[in-house]
C-alpha cells in the first residue's frame, strides 16, 4: 500500500487582491521579496522643538489642532500590535515621535514593550528631557538611544530647532544617556544645504573619539510643509568628501543587510560615522521597515501619502488572528520603492508629515 503524505499549507487563503498571506508565525515578505524586520513607533504628534525640516513654525504654531489624547493608541494597544509582528519576525522596535520623551509615563511602554522576547528596543529623541529621563528609561529596558543634533555651533543650532534650546542642553542629554548606560549612542544631523552644512567637519570633530556615532542624514522630501528642494540637499558623497579632506576615512561593511546608513571610519582608530543617503542613493531594495502613527495608522513608507487604519479594528474587539491578518494583508501587498521613482513631480505631493510616523 503507498502513502501519500499530508503536508499542511503554510499560507491562508489569497486576499482579494490575489496575494497568498502565509500563516500566523511564518515571516512576511512584501511584493518585491522584503521582510518586516522594523516597527517605528510614534507615541506623540508633539514636540518641544520647531525643526525647519520637520515641524516648521509657520505651520505648527500655537493654534494647531495636535491630536487628543482619547485618538492616541494606549501603550496597551501599541503593545498588542508590537507583540503581532514580533511573531512575525520583526526583530527591532525604535519609539519615536514627535519628541517620545514628552508622551506621559513612557517608560511604563517601554518597560510593556521588553517584555516581548527577542525585540531590540531604541528610541530617538532631541535628548533635553534625557538628563532626568536616561535612568529610568534604562531601568524600564531601553537598550540604547538616538539623538538628534543638527549643529554644534548655538547660533546654528538655534535657528535650526527654532524653540532656542541651545546646543549645551542636548550635548547633557547625551552625556546622561552614556552614563545610564544607553549605549552605543547615535547622534543623527540632518544636513541642509546654506543653513547647516558649513557645520560638517565642526560635528565630526566634536564626536571624533567620543564612541558615539555620528550619522549624516541627506535632507529629505518628507510631508509636505518643510519647503524641501533638491538644491538643499547635501550628498551624502560630497559630505563624505568633506569630513575625509579633514580626517581621512575608509569605507566599513555593514552590520548587517538592509542597514539604511553607509559605515565609514576614521584612518586613525577615533571611530566611525555614517551617512544616511535616501535622496541620492536609494535604498529601496532593502527597505525593512514600517511605521505605526500615533493614532494607530500603518505605514509602509517614510514618504507614504496614506496609512492603514489599526485603531478602529483594535477598539472593535479584532482578535488577535484576525489583526495578525490584517497586518499581514497590509505589509504582503507592499512595493514601495519612492526613493527610486522620486521626480520633482513625486516631491510635490502631498504626504504623511514626520511628526506622525517618525523618522
Amino acid at each position: 500500500m503507498k502513502f501519500i503524505p499530508i503536508h499542511l499549507a503554510n499560507t491562508q487563503p489569497a486576499t482579494p487582491n490575489g496575494i497568498i498571506i502565509p500563516n500566523p508565525g511564518m515571516p512576511l515578505l512584501d511584493r518585491r521579496g522584503r521582510a518586516v524586520r522594523d516597527l517605528r513607533i510614534s507615541v506623540t504628534d508633539r514636540c518641544n522643538f520647531r525643526c525647519v525640516y520637520c515641524m516648521p513654525r509657520s505651520v505648527f504654531g500655537a493654534d494647531y489642532p495636535f491630536l487628543p489624547r482619547k485618538e492616541l493608541l494606549s501603550f496597551e494597544e501599541i503593545t498588542r500590535v508590537a507583540r503581532v509582528f514580533a511573531a512575525r519576525g520583526v526583530q527591532k522596535v525604535r519609539i519615536t515621535g514627535g519628541e517620545p520623551l514628552l508622551r506621559k509615563h513612557v517608560e511604563n511602554l517601554v518597560e510593556m514593550l521588553t517584555a516581548i522576547e527577542g525585540l531590540e528596543l531604541t528610541l530617538t529623541t532631541n535628548g533635553v528631557l534625557l538628563p532626568r529621563m536616561a535612568r529610568t528609561l534604562r531601568d524600564a529596558g531601553l537598550h540604547r538611544v538616538t539623538v538628534s543634533l543638527d549643529a554644534i555651533d548655538d547660533v546654528t543650532f538655534r535657528a535650526m530647532n527654532d524653540a532656542d534650546y541651545p546646543v549645551a542642553a542636548v550635548l547633557q542629554g547625551i552625556e546622561a544617556a552614556e552614563q545610564a548606560g544607553l549605549a552605543p549612542i547615535k547622534v543623527n544631523m540632518v544636513v541642509k544645504r546654506g543653513v547647516n552644512d558649513h557645520g560638517i567637519v565642526d560635528m565630526a570633530r566634536h564626536f571624533r573619539g567620543s564612541g558615539h556615532i555620528l550619522r549624516f542624514i541627506e535632507f529629505m522630501d518628507v510631508g509636505s510643509s518643510n519647503g524641501w528642494e533638491m538644491g538643499a540637499v547635501v550628498p551624502s558623497r560630497e559630505i563624505i568628501a568633506r569630513i575625509n579632506e579633514a580626517f581621512p576615512l575608509e569605507a566599513v561593511e555593514p552590520n548587517y543587510t538592509g542597514e539604511v546608513a553607509e559605515r565609514w571610519r576614521y584612518v586613525d582608530g577615533q571611530g566611525e560615522i555614517g551617512v544616511i543617503s535616501s535622496v541620492t542613493q536609494a535604498f529601496c531594495s532593502t527597505c525593512t521597515r514600517i511605521r505605526l502613527s500615533t493614532e494607530g495608522k500603518l505605514y509602509t513608507c517614510l514618504f507614504a501619502q496614506q496609512g492603514h487604519d489599526l485603531r478602529e479594528l483594535l477598539r472593535a474587539g479584532t482578535s488577535d488572528e484576525e489583526l495578525d491578518r490584517a497586518i499581514a494583508s497590509v505589509w504582503t501587498a507592499r512595493e514601495d520603492h519612492y526613493s527610486e521613482i522620486r521626480t520633482a513631480n513625486t516631491a510635490g505631493l502631498r504626504k504623511i508629515e514626520m511628526s506622525y510616523i517618525g523618522g
